[in-house]
């Protein structure tokens, strides 16, 4: 189904075991982003990495743990640390050219707390190139002084989705923007909030203007015997704005719904009233069904939602749009649903259906 690794000790140790062990894993994903940055910017691989390298100081004031993970994962894998900061920096190279030239993924994210359900659970469908499929990796990661990490990422990427030890989730929306900067990668940013123990402490890691670029990080948390939390956080080079579900029920997709964002930013995603507009619509339409109709809102009814078609191929279980351009023809590659509640997750590699899903 997926490869899954099991890393331990310091960064190193940890990047390392990575690299050695998803090795193939890793040379998928630096083929598809060598080809990709190449056909989108005409750029080569080595231009990309000169691109990454910029990060480099605000990697290190913000988490020099990172770089001696990525180091490690290009020592494991053969390759060079460029190489490694390239796929971590991958969102950031991509945000850059004409805006017929930039190509980002895609996905639906929903979460779920009470008043909307007895549990806490958040999903989502990662949309993007097909062949990435081969590049996913499943890494249980435990690190001293930090939660156990539970996270579905490419080859090579320390960063991705998932959830921890402490109850704490995330999920990924892409956003394409006019503005990126020099700091932290996103996708650095995502593992930074699994780092953490907490949902003020996650945010505290993507605030005031500490990522490169714009996305969405969907965070929520079940607490043990305290409660539970959901909100959008749309991180940008300039700030964040959180927007929370005081209704227990909360949506995002691939365009900016800040208002204050929007005053900063260029929303560039070309497809956003004919594809992400409609399903983030259309996953409030199942949301809102469900609690009308007095259904309990369980792992079940996301596996229903996740697997939805409506409005196909530009659906929330997304599939290739052949009468996009190239750069914008993007499928569901991976399907998961993170129980918080049960400390539960449910994953599907490729466009999901109720019954394809398998517990990890």
């Amino acid at each position: 189904m997926i490869k899954q690794l099991d890393l331990e000790g310091t960064p190193r140790e940890i990047g390392e075991k990575h690299g050695r062990e998803g090795k193939e894993q890793i040379q998928i994903s630096l083929g598809t982003y060598e080809k990709l940055f190449y056909g989108y910017h005409r750029i080569g691989w080595k231009e990309a990495r000169e691109r990454a390298l910029v990060h480099l100081k605000a990697i290190e004031d913000y988490d020099p743990g990172f770089l001696e993970e990525m180091e490690g994962v290009a020592a494991g894998a053969g390759v060079d640390f460029e190489d490694i900061l390239a796929l971590n920096a991958r969102s950031e190279i991509a945000l850059t050219g004409r805006k017929d030239q930039i190509f980002s993924d895609g996905c639906t994210s929903i979460a779920v707390t009470p008043p909307a359900s007895d549990e806490t659970i958040i999903g989502q469908n990662w949309d993007w190139k097909g062949s990435q499929k081969a590049s996913l990796l499943l890494l249980r990661i435990k690190q001293k002084g930090k939660p156990d990490i539970t996270m579905v990422t490419e080859g090579g990427i320390i960063g991705k989705i998932g959830w921890n030890s402490a109850g704490l989730a995330v999920c990924l929306n892409a956003l394409i923007t006019d503005k990126k900067s020099d700091e932290v990668p996103i996708h650095l940013g995502l593992r930074a909030v699994l780092n953490s123990f907490s949902y003020h402490e996650a945010i505290a890691k993507v605030k005031d203007g500490q990522m490169a670029s714009a996305a969405n990080f969907l965070l929520a948390i079940q607490e043990n015997g305290r409660g539970s939390m959901a909100a959008n956080i749309e991180v940008s080079t300039f700030g964040i704005d959180m927007m929370g579900a005081p209704d227990g029920a909360i949506v995002h997709s691939n365009h900016i719904c800040s208002p204050s964002l929007l005053r900063n930013l260029k929303d560039l995603n070309e497809f956003k009233y004919t594809d992400s507009v409609i399903r983030k619509n259309r996953a409030e339409q199942l949301i809102r069904t469900a609690l009308a109709k007095g259904r309990a809102i369980d792992e079940e009814s996301f596996k229903e939602w996740l697997s939805d078609q409506f409005n196909y191929p530009n659906s929330i279980n997304h599939f290739p749009n052949e009468n996009a351009p190239e750069h914008r023809r993007t499928e569901t590659v991976f399907s998961i649903i993170m129980n918080l509640s049960k400390r539960r997750t449910w994953l599907c590699i490729g466009n999901p259906t109720p019954e394809k899903y398998e517990e990890l």
